[in-house]
């Protein structure tokens, strides 16, 4: 714990020294989450993200967030005798690096970094047909590692964002699942 305040700190610390620009903002969207599983065919899943931002620069800066999604995936076997459907409530903790270009009112930006994510809730639908192999599908983890990628734009106090989130550990050991997504969020700055 003492990393993590000596860490905040001497951010804080370096953005003040260096005049940086601070803002402060909400946002919410829309994502696309798909859960890639071995030897099942799987579809898209749509859900919401809602939360809060802070970004520390002018042209580069540093962009933590935290923001409650629901995701997750629908999954058929090859010979389509069993289905499944797979939601969650995630906690969302992305780190972000960006760079930024452009006026203050039209500023365009890219940004990449790491994410954590802590399942907070999660529902199962299994079709009636289950066989005791598929069963065992739904061990699913309470947090993962992923990045982030996407690109910006910010007009005025609005922002804008599309991101591709991609799943570096596996959310279930059962068919070698990971979680992938993109996300467009719209967001506004309060200074």
């Amino acid at each position: 714990m003492k990393k993590y305040l000596l860490s905040a700190a001497l951010l804080i610390a370096v953005c003040i020294s260096a005049k940086a620009q601070f803002s402060l903002g909400v946002k919410g969207g829309v994502n696309f989450s798909k859960i890639n599983a071995d030897n099942l065919n799987e579809s898209t899943r749509t859900g919401y993200q809602a939360g809060l931002f802070a970004r520390f620069g002018n042209a580069f800066y540093i962009q933590p967030e935290a923001y409650l999604s629901s995701t997750g995936g629908k999954f058929t076997t090859t010979d389509g005798n069993f289905s499944a459907k797979v939601n969650f409530t995630n906690l969302s903790v992305p780190l972000l690096l960006g760079h930024s270009f452009g006026s203050k009112n039209l500023n365009f930006r890219l940004m990449a970094g790491p994410v954590y994510t802590y399942n907070l809730d999660k529902s199962q639908d299994f079709s009636d047909n289950a066989n005791a192999a598929i069963a065992d599908f739904g061990h699913y983890k309470n947090s993962t590692i992923g990045f982030q990628a996407g690109g910006g734009v910010d007009i005025g106090p609005i922002t804008a964002d599309l991101r591709y989130e991609g799943g570096l550990t596996k959310i279930s050991d059962d068919f070698g699942q990971h979680q992938n997504l993109w996300a467009l969020s719209v967001g506004f700055k309060f200074f």
